[in-house]
């Protein structure tokens, strides 16, 4: 097939950008660099003892995609790292998903190394040791708390990386569909024997292991797994039979299971959630016998994202509340709540929202971030951490100071982040790009900006991030908000922020622009065939027709939550919601971009908005980038969707 040209290859040379230093323009290629200088950090790892720090990092390879290193250090500022590797001559390799052993003195790891296998190696940087031969993906290893045996979530022979976001297969022939199932397995490390406990026909998304071994917590469903969490139920898994017992079949989603330290209860986070790992909900604890699971935070004004349980009187929870990342520590008996942390910034174990915890329960490891400091890790008691790392030392904000939004739309408060440019002179007026989150269960946080926020506020842009309802941060009933009512009170709650942006700022009303992904796509979407507020939209993986998306799409699971009953059984309830039923109200010019292979907003959604607008005469471009999934991969495509969304906007807005 053609490959797709370059946008930079025709652009860059058109796109220049007011540098930081002496005002001087600069080529897009050097700003792009620039602002992809900041380093991510994919995990983050304590020994239980607190002394020892673990951390993975992106390594950037041409030739091996998604490359990335394993690095241990004393939990000390400036303590050098040593790196824990299975390449046997320290070339790039994936490498992530680290475990301390009990006693603190091995690591566990999963390495891409010879294919995805389990491994071992001393922390001290020794020789790695393979655990697992067979053909399989792994994932979240857990250590016995003897220390003899790891477990893990184990797909044999899979036929794709696990879950939707990446590229699908293409169908040729018989179409049907190819069910991996994600079993928990044993590996004994001193023999590396491996067998699997869980059911075959049984998904398992995640899962915690008690103390005394006997039986694992799993989140788990029957059928696909990209398909099937929206439906996934508590069980107990009894870790020498494998037979598996329902603790509880919840009305919306679950995550992140954590047993009490005795093995009596299992606590879980509850709540309407659209993707998972995009974790929000209340937090729930359920007899690990059987019996009414119970809310200990019901009406809390906040969306809790991780969970730790490290004594009985004891459970940590991360926690949105607002613009604020918190930690809070609830007793498990009365929900009683007491604030250890709260900060206007971001706290992850590297993805979602977290952090690591050492055996006491008082000292952890946190990668911290925000508009005005990129990520690094921290360690120590929680909320007295110290920096360990300067990775990405001397990298400053190239954008003025980040401000909430608050107002109040339909009676109820909402919240959203204005970033200005550098340099904003109150006399001249600005244009504006409002930026709308995927999900739509998801926030923006206060962190570090993307490469294409970044670009947007150094081509003078104010940039507008919005948290309408729908969004985490502001309790249970503000993330349903938007349940049969997709395009309603949110699209309310973005414009309602937009006004209060410029009633404040000075940015020009009719040079607004709007781009978002996934949901954030969808709603670029609607947007164009709602109000004519915008002077130009960028819609990425959106959603013209939930109608036909219904049955084009590979996890339609996610939308029985959202619109109540099946298309088939309520299709107005659909349709209400479809940017094709008012297409032609549409004039506003239109980027739509989408990957090739993406399963969960599946192409022709966008072809089909597209070609809508073409038939009406409204100004379009249609994008497909090859072999791309729901999430990009690839650096290319990466760098060609910000030159072009740049470029769209300052075509219609500048």
């Amino acid at each position: 097939m053609r490959r797709l040209v370059p946008a930079f290859a025709v652009l860059s040379c058109l796109l220049v950008a007011r540098s930081a230093a002496a005002g001087a323009e600069e080529p897009f290629d050097a700003l792009y660099a620039r602002l992809t200088k900041a380093r991510e950090i994919l995990g983050v790892a304590i020994s239980p003892d607190g002394s020892l720090v673990a951390r993975v990092e992106p390594v950037h390879d041409e030739k091996t995609p998604r490359a990335s290193r394993i690095l241990v250090q004393e939990a000390r500022p400036g303590a050098p790292a040593v790196r824990i590797t299975a390449s046997l001559d320290g070339s790039p390799i994936r490498e992530g998903n680290v475990a301390f052993s009990p006693d603190g003195k091995t690591l566990a790891f999963v390495s891409h190394a010879g294919g995805a296998a389990l491994w071992t190696a001393p922390v001290s940087g020794g020789h790695a040791s393979r655990l697992t031969k067979l053909r399989g993906t792994f994932q979240e290893p857990l250590w016995s708390r003897d220390g003899r045996s790891l477990a893990a979530l184990v797909i044999e022979n899979p036929s794709k990386e696990p879950g939707p976001v990446g590229p699908a297969a293409r169908d040729a022939g018989v179409v049907e569909d190819r069910i991996d199932e994600q079993r928990i397995a044993v590996v004994e490390v001193e023999t590396k024997a491996l067998r699997f406990v869980s059911a075959p026909d049984l998904y398992v998304y995640e899962y915690a292991w008690s103390t005394d071994g006997h039986s694992f917590a799993a989140v788990a469903a029957r059928g696909s797994g990209d398909d099937n969490w929206w439906r996934a139920e508590l069980l107990a898994v009894d870790a020498a039979s494998g037979e598996a017992r329902l603790l509880w079949k919840p009305p919306l989603q679950i995550a992140n299971p954590v047993f009490s330290p005795d093995g009596s209860t299992v606590a879980v986070i509850h709540g309407l959630m659209s993707d998972h790992g995009a974790t929000g909900g209340d937090v729930f604890v359920v007899p690990a016998a059987g019996g009414a699971p119970r809310n200990l935070t019901p009406g809390r004004r906040s969306s809790a994202g991780s969970l730790a349980w490290p004594s009985a009187s004891r459970l940590l929870v991360t926690e949105l509340a607002g613009e604020a990342t918190a930690v809070v520590a609830l007793d498990p008996l009365t929900g009683t709540a007491r604030t250890l942390f709260s900060g206007n910034e971001t706290l992850s174990p590297g993805r979602g929202l977290g952090l690591a915890l050492a055996r006491d329960g008082a000292v952890s490891a946190v990668v911290r971030e925000s508009f005005d400091s990129p990520p690094e890790v921290w360690a120590g008691p929680i909320g007295a951490w110290t920096r360990l790392t300067d990775e990405n030392q001397g990298l400053k904000p190239e954008w003025g100071a980040a401000a909430s939004v608050r107002v109040r739309s339909d009676g109820q408060p909402v919240q959203g982040w204005l970033l200005p440019p550098a340099r904003v002179d109150a006399r001249e007026k600005y244009p504006l790009a409002v930026l709308v989150h995927g999900g739509p269960a998801s926030a923006h946080r206060n962190a570090w900006p993307s490469p294409l926020l970044g670009a947007l506020l150094a081509r003078g842009y104010f940039v507008f991030l919005p948290n309408p309802r729908g969004s985490f941060g502001q309790g249970e009933a503000f993330t349903a908000a938007n349940v049969k009512d997709f395009g309603g009170g949110d699209l309310r709650d973005i414009l309602a922020g937009l006004d209060e942006v410029l009633r404040t700022r000075p940015v020009d009303p009719k040079r607004v622009g709007l781009f978002g992904w996934s949901y954030g796509g969808y709603m670029a979407m609607w947007a164009v065939t709602q109000t004519n507020r915008f002077a130009a939209v960028a819609a990425g993986a959106g959603i013209v027709n939930w109608q036909s998306y219904y049955g084009q799409n590979r996890i339609d699971g996610w939308m029985l939550p959202y619109f109540g009953a099946s298309v088939y059984d309520d299709p107005a309830v659909y349709a209400k919601s479809s940017p094709l039923t008012f297409i032609k109200d549409a004039k506003t010019p239109a980027l739509v971009l989408h990957g090739e292979r993406d399963a969960e907003v599946p192409a022709p959604q966008g072809y089909e908005f597209w070609h809508a607008l073409k038939t009406l005469g409204v100004p379009t471009q249609l994008v497909i980038y090859p072999d791309e999934g729901h999430g990009f991969f690839r650096e290319e495509s990466k760098k060609d969707r910000v030159v072009r969304v740049l470029g769209w906007f300052d075509r219609w807005l500048k």
